[in-house]
């Protein structure tokens, strides 16, 4: 009778689709634990932290595994590997003991490969935990070491070898789950009653954004009170700045050109109010039906949804509207810290390919703007390939268009009269965004 499946074997399992079928993380691991129904939260929290920690330093935890494997691991089945990596994680980064750490890694890889493979992986953990005993806290180094050369190169051209430096430390630990409280005023009420709900977990104000919570240790958001009552949503504090950006007015009509599944579009129909309108629109039909969904449940609806491929066209949008946003997809930089899977791509992202798309869908949704009428475009990365280089392109396309100040007070906060500003973990504590202000001529 096989043994029940342990938190480390669950890591395993989320980091072998992670590697092999280039699942993303999140939803790898949320599909592994639904169906490891046995577990209990405890264990539930360290499978979590096992696979995203062993995700952001992966290259580096296996190099230290090459160091005593004298033919490499390229012949390595990748669950061996996995099982590996974790091992190897609990080592240097984790309270786990060390003799404990290696011997639930062996009794894994022997369940699945045999005494003869497990003897080799317990020959390589015992002298990876021995050269672990007086090296201490590697983390830093180890997250910094494992950015592939072309995405350090990057970052260091946008942020200097200093800032890109800091930005690859800031995803040495979690982040922590923004909330983002419908109506801004209430929020010191809903911190209070959310922390008596949640005693031991960490609850605190946003920085950046006058609506967000940031939440650590309190379990899954939508067991919280509020959830229900449509009070809160769960929202990344950079992405709720974004929208707060465009600076949305009561009584005006926007076009959220790039929905996805509506958080920004939910920022912005509050903003505009019962006597203005939200058109939302997105390339993919399912992200518009979970829209209409989230916004119902926090007592909000868009105009309209429009399926709507901006590269090709503005299909069935049409008049002008007051404000844009358009939230580009993009590489996905920022979130690092949440999708450390994105620094595994064994292949450089081709940031010239996205920012032809970007220019695309920014001046084809620009073309609805009215004389006088804003664009705002967000990217949640910050590399300057697909931040002012395409707002140059935006500009050359569209040359009725000039940078303009942001109107947003908690835009103007973080940027004062530039028409552009970055968002940085490790300066505001949110993920990377960019986000840019243009204005139609009038």
């Amino acid at each position: 009778m096989s043994r029940p499946p342990t938190a480390r074997d669950i890591a395993a399992r989320v980091i072998v689709r992670v590697e092999q079928d280039g699942a993303f993380a999140s939803a790898a691991l949320e599909s592994e634990l639904a169906r490891a129904i046995q577990i209990d939260a405890r264990d539930r929290a360290l499978a979590t932290e096992l696979v995203y920690g062993c995700l952001r330093v992966m290259p580096w935890l296996l190099d230290r595994a090459t160091r005593f494997a004298p033919r490499g691991l390229g012949a390595i089945d990748g669950r061996v590997r996995a099982h590996l990596a974790v091992g190897i994680y609990q080592v240097f980064f984790t309270r786990v003991p060390a003799f404990a750490a290696v011997s639930e890694a062996v009794e894994s890889i022997k369940a699945i490969r045999g005494p003869r493979v497990a003897a080799f992986a317990n020959a390589i953990l015992r002298r990876t935990a021995e050269s672990a005993a007086c090296a201490g806290d590697l983390r830093e180094e180890a997250v910094v070491a494992s950015a592939p050369g072309w995405l350090r190169g990057a970052l260091e051209r946008t942020l200097s070898p200093d800032g890109a430096r800091a930005f690859l430390r800031s995803g040495t630990e979690a982040p922590a789950v923004a909330l983002r409280v419908e109506h801004a005023a209430d929020r010191e009420p809903w911190l209070s009653r959310l922390r008596s709900a949640a005693p031991e977990a960490i609850l605190e104000m946003g920085r950046v954004s006058p609506s967000a919570i940031l939440a650590r240790g309190a379990g899954k958001p939508q067991t919280l009170p509020g959830w229900g009552e449509g009070a809160w949503t769960v929202q990344e504090e950079g992405s709720q700045v974004a929208a707060i950006a465009v600076g949305a007015r009561e009584g005006e009509i926007v076009l959220d050109a790039c929905a996805g599944r509506g958080n920004k579009t939910a920022v912005l129909a509050r903003a505009v109010g019962k006597i203005g309108a939200v058109d939302a629109c997105d390339a993919m039909p399912s992200k518009l039906l979970r829209l209409e969904k989230e916004l119902r449940r926090v007592g909000l609806a868009a105009r309209a949804t429009l399926a709507v491929d901006w590269r090709v066209g503005s299909g069935d949008v049409a008049g002008a509207y007051d404000r844009v946003l358009v939230d580009a997809p993009c590489s996905g930089i920022g979130t690092l810290r949440r999708r450390p899977e994105i620094a595994l791509r064994p292949e450089p992202i081709d940031l010239g390919a996205l920012a032809n798309a970007q220019v695309a869908i920014a001046s084809q949704a620009s073309a609805h703007l009215r004389p006088g009428g804003t664009l705002v475009y967000a990217v949640c990365s910050v590399l300057r390939e697909e931040a002012e280089e395409v707002v140059d392109g935006i500009l050359r396309v569209r040359p009725e268009l000039e940078p303009a100040p942001f109107e947003a007070p908690e835009a103007r906060a973080v940027c004062g009269n530039l028409p552009s500003f970055r968002l940085l973990p490790h300066v505001h504590g949110t993920d990377g965004y960019f986000v840019a202000c243009l204005r139609r001529a009038r």
